[in-house]
């Protein structure tokens, strides 16, 4: 249960600690530019709850797809993993429903936060659970 914990507290302050500055510092012109995100007051309780639920699926996740490896380079692994699928609701949904222009610019900017969100939250996540039986397939 500790580790849980450990590993879904790592994933909400490392992903707050990027996010908050990246969205509302210093990318927020081009999010404005982009018209993507226009609550003229952001609801931080409501994103960093998100993030709670998110790190506490990541961690209750990772010792089931653990593969034997070394733990951060495993946890490096489900990061981007998670980081895909979360892309695929949270930009390229998003594109789909919101005018964004241009869309090419918005996914670059995208691309790289959630590259370097999921891949460090995945390897704090990794370090922390440490070696674990490999995952049966």
């Amino acid at each position: 249960m500790t580790k849980i914990v450990l590993a879904a507290s790592a994933y909400v302050l490392i992903s707050f600690a990027l996010a908050a500055p990246w969205h509302l510092v210093w990318f927020k012109k081009l999010y404005d530019d982009l018209g993507m995100y226009n609550r003229a007051e952001p609801m931080i309780a409501l994103g960093v709850g998100s993030m709670m639920v998110q790190g506490l699926v990541m961690a209750l996740l990772y010792p089931r797809q653990y593969q034997g490896g070394h733990p951060v380079v495993e946890g490096l692994r489900f990061g981007l993993l998670m980081g895909l699928f979360l892309f695929s609701i949270s930009t390229m949904a998003n594109a789909a429903k919101i005018k964004v222009e241009p869309l090419s610019v918005f996914f670059g900017v995208q691309v790289l936060f959630h590259a370097l969100q999921f891949a460090a939250t995945g390897a704090a996540i990794g370090a922390i659970y440490g070696r674990l039986p490999a995952a049966r397939p």
